[in-house]
């Protein structure tokens, strides 16, 4: 190895760590989520492989918790494949805003790290790589691996917790809504700006006034209007500063 190369090495290393110290106060909470979702899994019918199955290939916490009243009421394969997509969505949006910096990557690496790209990624990413840096490659693997394992180790860690101890804990304890209120705790450090604040208002709201539909269809028409609404608002605004910088 040249010292060109262990410059690059040292200097991936240490965003390595840059990742994993940023990220580290929100592994608690991701624990907490994940064992609350793991027993959600076993309790909902799951047999014991089943859920640590799909805690491993769905790396997904809302989606789970979205498809699986959907699968224990017997709904329609369409449905929970669409009600998980829609769920989803927003990680096209993440691979939207992460994926070009690593463009330069051949495809079977850049699936694998899109296995990672999680909301926490997506939070903290694009503050220190925005798209004016996305000629400049160095550092980036290296804080997106800081951010993504320490992530992913403890949303696996949680689910295996949650899954091996969901016999031990009673079903009356309520553990969706504890869910909900972990997923919450998660969830509001995260609106950064008034796009993302407009969605998690009209969603909320629109999940609320169509609780009612069959098939927990009100939470498909709250994420299509929550998406609606960021869309629209992000639009709004970016147009106004375009219109302020033409005028300066």
């Amino acid at each position: 190895m040249d010292s060109l190369q262990a410059e690059q090495a040292a200097r991936e290393k240490a965003a390595f760590w840059d990742g994993v110290r940023i990220s580290a106060p929100t592994m608690p909470g991701l624990v907490a989520w994940g064992a609350v979702t793991g027993m959600v899994l076993v309790q909902s019918g799951l047999s014991l492989w089943q859920a640590i199955v799909m805690t491993l290939m769905v790396y997904a916490g809302s989606a789970q918790l979205a498809v699986l009243p959907l699968i224990v009421a017997g709904a329609p394969v369409w449905l929970i494949f669409l009600t998980a997509l829609l769920v989803n969505f927003r990680f096209i949006i993440f691979s939207a805003v992460v994926g070009p910096h690593f463009s330069h990557l051949h495809w079977t690496r850049r699936l694998w790290y899109g296995y990672f790209n999680a909301d926490l990624v997506m939070a903290f990413f694009p503050q220190r790589f925005p798209q004016q840096t996305l000629s400049k490659p160095t550092g980036k693997l290296g804080y997106f691996m800081g951010l993504a394992m320490p992530t992913w180790c403890s949303w696996q860690l949680g689910s295996l917790i949650g899954i091996l101890l969901a016999s031990q804990i009673p079903r009356e304890w309520g553990i969706g809504f504890a869910g909900t209120l972990v997923l919450l705790g998660l969830t509001i450090p995260l609106i950064v700006n008034r796009a993302t604040l407009a969605g998690v208002i009209v969603a909320s709201g629109v999940a609320v006034a169509a609780s009612g539909l069959p098939y927990r269809l009100g939470l498909v028409v709250a994420m299509l209007a929550g998406i609606a609404a960021s869309v629209t608002i992000d639009r709004i605004t970016g147009s106004a500063t375009d219109q302020e910088r033409g005028k300066s």
